[in-house]
Order: structure tokens, then C-alpha cells, then sequence
């Protein structure tokens, strides 16, 4: 009887600094991607814009991240991910499971040097962005495809917007919030996914509907009276951005009276700055300002079973396991 076949799961994730002296060279690996700067002539320029652009922004950075802690948790929080999501699939498939950040360590030739280490039947590729953009999971299989030719059969998880047990997970940790809270019915909930340049939305780009069928598909399973909207945020730079814009809503919805509301970020597995910082200090602090004296924020699904679970399933189905995926769903 031949032994089962054996894979390796690569978990792409952004990456994020984790001391104040990575702040300036992550923030310049983030400038210098195509994707991220991208305009006739860039290829001249990107490099020294990029160094530009980080050297400029450093100072400020470094304070956010010392805000929460002196560093981004994104590395942390990613390889829980992988170890729970390893433990997940031993049982069905012998699995490795290995960590492959954008635009800091473990980076993605880091990741390479540990599939290289082993063997391997099947490779699976999975990004850890449920809604699939050009600037994310393109950005990272782009770097993937420039370093490493695979050997053995690969399988490309592409998203997983809409998969039952991610939105179940994200329908849990509001429940949850709401739970906690006086009369949940009228806390407002706000759905705040990252944002992303409208030049990459008119090539094509299916994030924006990735998204909205995300939160369609969260309160249609969460079935909440509640009033709601979704925003983005992140904004970089002087070009247009997917709108409407986080601080934009806060204002508006202060203006209009509201004064009890859930920030949900709902394109965001783990917490970082994004969400430590951006969300859970700076617009609690403008909301406050404007006279909203109940701000909450839904924590991150980090390893969220739910999640793990989903997870798990996805690379069962992408290696044909069926039946394992129907043992594990039970």
C-alpha cells in the first residue's frame, strides 16, 4: 500500500514590521511593488520613490506602531493561523503548512528555502485575502512565480469571500460584540473593508464585489435590524480610492446624530495596524470628538475556529479530498 500522499500549504499574508528599526524598510518594500506604484515611467522611478516616500512617512509610522504595542502582530497572529490549520489537516493528509509575507520576513524567498528543505507531493497556494485584488493575492503570486518553479502539481485557491464558515466566523465575533451591549438593535453597524485605487477597479478588479457580497452574505446569515453601511479605508496618496471613505462615514453619521456604532473590518483575518491603529484608535478618537460616545470595534478573526475551518476545507477540496472534507465539516 503506498504511504498518502504528502502537501505543503503556502499562507501568503502582507506583513508588517515587527520592531520600530523595520518600519522604514518595510514601508519601502511596500513602495517599490509595481502594484502598489504604477504609472508611465515607474520603472525609473519606483525604486528612489519608494525610498522617498518610506524615509518621508517613517517617523509618523513608527509612532502608530508604538501605539500598539512597537510593532505589527501580523507575523504572530499568521503563523497561529498556520500551526491550528496544520493541526486541522494532519488527520486528513499529511501537511506542512508555511508562511510567505509580501513585504517583510518571513518573506517570499524565506518560505521557499523552508518547501525546499522537504518534500513534497502537491503544493498549495493560499492567500490569506478572502476577496481577491490585484494588489494583494496578484501582488503576492506575482512575487511567488518570479522566485520559484514548482516541481510537483500546485493548486491556487484564488478567494474566499463567500465561503460558509468564513462569513459563520464573521457572524459569530459580531454576535458577540452585540451580545455585550445594551439594546444591540441600535448599535450601527459599520462594515470597513481596505481600500483600493479606482484605476485598478476600471482593469478589472473584482475586490469592490467580493466585498459587498461578503457583507451581503454576513447580514443575511446574521439577520441584524440593524442600520449599516460599508466604507473603506486605508487611503495612500492623491488618487481617487474606492469611496465612501471610514473617516468620511464616522463624520457623516456623527452629523446625522448617531451615537452607538460597530466598526466591522471585514477584509482583515488578523489584527494590525489597519485595525489596532487606524480603527481602534484613530477614527474611536474622531468618532468621540464628533459626539459619538458608543464606538466598537469587532476584533479580528486571528484563528477563529470557524475560520481555521474554512481554511482547512479549501485545501481539502483543492487536492480532491471530498471525503475528507465531509469527515472534517461533521
Amino acid at each position: 500500500m503506498s504511504a498518502p500522499k504528502k502537501i505543503a500549504v503556502v499562507l501568503f499574508q502582507l506583513g508588517g514590521p515587527d520592531s520600530q528599526a523595520a518600519v522604514e524598510p518595510f514601508l519601502y518594500n511596500l513602495f517599490r511593488d509595481l502594484d502598489i506604484i504604477n504609472f508611465p515611467g515607474s520603472f525609473l522611478a519606483r525604486k528612489p520613490l519608494a525610498k522617498l516616500i518610506s524615509s518621508t512617512r517613517a517617523k509618523a509610522a513608527r509612532h502608530r506602531y508604538a501605539e500598539i504595542g512597537g510593532g505589527s502582530p501580523i507575523r504572530r497572529l499568521t503563523e497561529q493561523q498556520a500551526r491550528a490549520l496544520q493541526a486541522a489537516l494532519c488527520p486528513h493528509i499529511p501537511t506542512r503548512t508555511i508562511v510567505a509575507m509580501r513585504y517583510w520576513h518571513p518573506d517570499t524567498q524565506e518560505a521557499i528555502a523552508v518547501l525546499d528543505s522537504d518534500s513534497f507531493d502537491e503544493l498549495v497556494l493560499l492567500p490569506l485575502y478572502p476577496q481577491y485584488s490585484l494588489a494583494t493575492t496578484g501582488s503576492s503570486l506575482k512575487e511567488w512565480d518570479r522566485l520559484y518553479k514548482a516541481s510537483v502539481p500546485v493548486h491556487l485557491i484564488h478567494h474566499f469571500f463567500d465561503h460558509p464558515d468564513y462569513i459563520a466566523a464573521i457572524v459569530e465575533r459580531i454576535r458577540s460584540v452585540l451580545s455585550q451591549l445594551p439594546n444591540p438593535d441600535e448599535v450601527h453597524l459599520v462594515f470597513s473593508a481596505h481600500g483600493l485605487p479606482i484605476a485598478l477597479v476600471e482593469k478589472g478588479d473584482p475586490y469592490p464585489q467580493h466585498v459587498e457580497s461578503t457583507v451581503r452574505l454576513v447580514r443575511e446569515l446574521g439577520a441584524w435590524p440593524n442600520p449599516h453601511i460599508l466604507c473603506f479605508q486605508s487611503k495612500v496618496g492623491p488618487q481617487k480610492w474606492l469611496e465612501p471613505l471610514l473617516t468620511g462615514t464616522i463624520e457623516k453619521m456623527a452629523r446625522d446624530g448617531v451615537k452607538r456604532m460597530l466598526v466591522i473590518p471585514v477584509s482583515f483575518l488578523t489584527e494590525h495596524i489597519e485595525t489596532l491603529h487606524e480603527i481602534n484608535i484613530e477614527a474611536r478618537e474622531q468618532a468621540e470628538s464628533l459626539g459619538v460616545s458608543d464606538f466598537h470595534m469587532m476584533p479580528a478573526l486571528n484563528d477563529s475556529p470557524l475560520l481555521i475551518r474554512a481554511l482547512a476545507d479549501l485545501v481539502l477540496r483543492s487536492v480532491g479530498m471530498r471525503a475528507g472534507v465531509a469527515s472534517f465539516a461533521s
